[in-house]
């Protein structure tokens, strides 16, 4: 205000109201500015002798930034390159409200400056506030200490139309937030990145690719690789379209590369959960490496995996209807007593045997082991199906393909 950058502004907003509505009536848009701050009820109209008068009898005022109509406002956005606004088409904003407190244009710059800060990053919808904070920045005489700025394009919904909301992800299944948050006003739930199954790394990687690219074919990048090759002018202007699907594939990847050891533990508490607490740990890791490649999230190892845990109780019908029969029901019953007589149970031994039994028998291979699948995992999903009988053992598979053929018929 001693400067002349600021002024108080004792306009009530009934008469800010009607003003407004006689500018609609128009088809106009009121702006408190240099072409009407002239006209209404502030510290630039009225007296010295008023103003204090004013003041003292603790009359309402906000304050207001003072914009020069005849200065052009140049700004650098470190993905937009310059920018220029003429100050004449700009809003005196209010930068001290009538309750006495700051609005977030002086409280930002305030603290920005203080503490020293030396890039601001946010949303591009900022963008038409960078003129009252560069005008801020120079009015206070801290331009030298500056911080660069940057404005980031919108991460947009999945079709593109409009910036992604909590609400898109609830409808669309897939979470914003990186950690489950419930509103505290309404009590609604949003998920979360983490309670979703992401991985955190997966998660950086995905955020990172919004907006930014590095001009090369490779997607994968850790956070060290990520701080090295990362630099805003590859920040892209356009929105970028959140794709879920995409989102799921980076932690796919990220599973993948972790260490059977490292999947074992984290499944042995889903394991845990599921009132599976007495397994074989070297099993356990096996049958990780098995089912990982089939798996987005560590909870997806478990419907992948379930059967090596708890037999069939049900034989899923479409598979029944198209693999079983009673010629393959006599079948089942053949390859029953063959195994019951096989000694070495490993994965290799049992596929030469087997495949010599139905080479024997001159059945053919796609309807036995199918059938056979069927036995041991109710469906027809799975690793390698003699994978899948070492690991059980071979007490196991008989008393499963007892169990089938009884119940199926």
């Amino acid at each position: 205000i001693t400067s002349g950058n600021a002024y108080y502004s004792f306009d009530s907003p009934e008469e800010l109201d009607k003003l407004r509505k006689e500018y609609e009536a128009r088809k106009e848009t009121f702006i408190y500015n240099a072409a009407v701050r002239d006209k209404l009820h502030n510290s630039l109209t009225l007296s010295h002798a008023e103003t204090e008068k004013r003041l003292a009898s603790g009359q309402p005022y906000v304050i207001r930034f003072k914009f020069n109509p005849q200065e052009e406002i140049v700004m650098n956005d470190l993905i937009r390159g310059e920018v220029r606004v003429q100050a004449a088409t700009l809003d005196d904003k209010v930068l001290f409200k009538s309750d006495g407190m700051p609005t977030y244009h002086l409280a930002n710059v305030t603290d920005d400056y203080l503490m020293k800060i030396s890039h601001v990053i946010r949303g591009e919808e900022w963008l038409p506030s960078l003129p009252l904070h560069v005008a801020l920045y120079k009015a206070f005489g801290w331009e030298k200490s500056m911080p660069e700025f940057a404005h980031l394009p919108l991460i947009l919904k999945p079709d593109g139309k409009g910036k992604l909301s909590k609400r898109d992800g609830d409808k669309g299944g897939f979470p914003v937030f990186p950690l489950e948050w419930k509103d505290p006003e309404t009590g609604e739930k949003s998920s979360g990145y983490r309670e979703a199954g992401y991985f955190p790394e997966a998660t950086v990687n995905i955020l990172a690719f919004l907006g930014w690219n590095p001009g090369t074919e490779q997607e994968i990048f850790s956070l060290p690789e990520l701080a090295e090759i990362f630099s805003l002018e590859k920040v892209g202007k356009s929105g970028s379209k959140f794709d879920p699907d995409k989102a799921k594939w980076y932690n796919h990847q990220y599973l993948q590369m972790k260490s059977d050891a490292e999947l074992a533990k984290m499944f042995a508490e889903i394991l845990k959960n599921k009132g599976q607490e007495t397994y074989d740990t070297q099993k356990l890791l096996r049958i990780t490496g098995l089912v990982k490649e089939r798996a987005t999230f560590v909870k997806d190892l478990w419907d992948h995996a379930d059967f090596f845990f708890e037999k069939p109780g049900v034989y899923d019908p479409e598979v029944v209807k198209k693999r079983w029969n009673s010629q393959v029901s006599e079948q089942m019953n053949q390859l029953l007593g063959f195994l019951e007589n096989c000694e070495d149970f490993t994965s290799h031994a049992l596929e030469i045997k087997v495949k010599g039994f139905i080479e024997e028998k001159g059945f053919g291979t796609g309807q036995v082991m199918n059938a056979w699948r069927l036995c041991m995992v109710g469906t027809s999903k799975g690793p390698g199906l003699f994978d899948i009988s070492e690991i059980l053992g071979k007490e196991e598979v008989v008393m499963r393909i007892r169990d089938a053929i009884r119940q199926i018929g």
